[in-house]
């Protein structure tokens, strides 16, 4: 490290250019990837804001810590790989660790707590039904919090800041522990209280939930009804959240273990590629939460999907053309339209199969009078020994989102 102004500091990278160049290029990927999928999963949220379950603000937490780690760390990581040396100043490294802590914790953090609150919907169905969207916001904010106190600490003199040992990033200083008292006991507290304890409730957590569900899936698969739906959108949830965590943890565990090895063991046996590969893998967490819920959260994805295709409507004119597939989809009306048929879905919905063209009587080869209608979805409302089809726009956010 050499020492300029005060201002300012060069960090000269240990490892060969090849190295630094492997790294800048996967920081570039990591980096393009983390902003477009962490931003469309804030957009979908933001979109369906009014049908958010209590459990997905945590989700939606996530991407934000995700997103914020993006912006502060892969800028400056970037062009210091590609460079062979730390291009920005001492109070930039400062910050750039600091953020690197925060957002990592804070999504460590909101990976605990969301382990915790669906043990408690799963697992104790009493209370845990009454946990609303208020007591999310509330353990939203106590991440938040908990996350800064370690953060913030070796700003105020408990632990200190510095390079990374290979010498393009920056970091806890691993080595201070093996010179300072302080410096050892703020690793030991955040090795313990920000990895042991979050691994240990998120282990417990979910073993508690595999046991419960085990044990219910016969009577949840035998009933359709919307309670049960409920239940099977908790266990989607479940089964998505364990995915992300499992993700995080397996990131992040290399890094973990080279860190206390190096600030616990002999510093000098660590090698610097060590740990740049180990903080590749670390920032690589940042692209799991939006492939898990983008891809396989069924409200998430249709969503997307319903955004999408109303971007291509507004991109695209609206052109009359015969309907090449599917004649028996849409049918003519006694009024000149065409409507759709629907496929009854095994939870009692109806799925339109496409879009019908609407255009006016003896107007079919004017392209210029056609336009493109999505039909309504519907679903069918038992009502003592009847039954109504409703749209399901009609229906309260609540009850949308189960459905959906």
């Amino acid at each position: 490290m050499q020492m300029g102004n005060a201002s300012e500091v060069t960090f000269v990278s240990t490892l060969d250019k090849e190295y630094d160049f492997l790294l800048g290029t996967t920081y570039t990927i990591f980096g393009v990837f983390s902003l477009m999928g962490n931003t469309i999963l804030l957009l979908v949220a933001y979109r369906k804001k009014s049908s958010l379950k209590p459990a997905e603000f945590f989700i939606v937490n996530l991407s934000i810590s995700d997103l914020g780690m993006t912006i502060s760390l892969f800028p400056f990581a970037i062009p210091s790989a590609f460079a062979h040396r730390w291009l920005f100043t001492e109070t930039v490294c400062l910050c750039y660790a600091f953020c690197g802590v925060l957002f990592g914790l804070c999504s460590l953090s909101n990976l605990t707590v969301l382990s915790s609150v669906c043990w408690f919907k799963v697992c104790c169905p009493n209370y845990g039904n009454k946990f609303s969207s208020s007591h999310a916001l509330l353990l939203v904010v106590g991440v938040w919090c908990y996350s800064a106190v370690f953060a913030v600490g070796p700003l105020s003199g408990w632990g200190q800041y510095g390079s990374e040992p290979y010498g393009t990033a920056c970091c806890i200083d691993w080595y201070a522990p093996h010179h300072s008292l302080t410096a050892m006991s703020y690793i030991i507290c955040l090795f313990f209280f920000c990895y042991i304890v979050p691994c240990t409730i998120i282990f417990f957590s979910y073993a508690f939930i595999l046991m419960t569900v085990r044990g219910s899936r016969q009577a949840v698969q035998q009933h359709v009804s919307p309670k049960n739906k409920i239940v099977n959108a908790q266990t989607l949830i479940v089964k998505l959240s364990v995915a992300v965590c499992i993700g995080f943890l397996v990131a992040w565990s290399p890094y973990a273990a080279i860190s206390m090895w190096a600030a616990f063991v002999n510093p000098d046996m660590v090698p610097p590629v060590a740990f740049a590969f180990a903080a590749i893998f670390a920032k690589s967490s940042t692209l799991y939460n939006p492939m898990v819920y983008l891809g396989f959260k069924p409200n998430f994805r249709k969503s997307l999907c319903r955004d999408a295709a109303k971007c291509r409507m507004m991109m695209c004119p609206c052109v009359c053309q015969p309907e090449p597939t599917r004649k028996s989809a849409c049918h003519p009306t006694q009024h000149g339209n065409e409507e759709c048929d629907s496929t009854r879905l095994s939870n009692g919905l109806h799925e339109s199969h496409q879009a019908c063209r609407h255009c006016p009587d003896g107007k079919k080869g004017n392209k210029g009078h056609c336009s493109d209608a999505t039909p309504q979805r519907t679903v069918l409302m038992l009502t003592g020994s009847t039954h109504s089809e409703v749209a399901v726009s009609q229906l309260s956010n609540e009850m949308q989102s189960d459905f959906l």
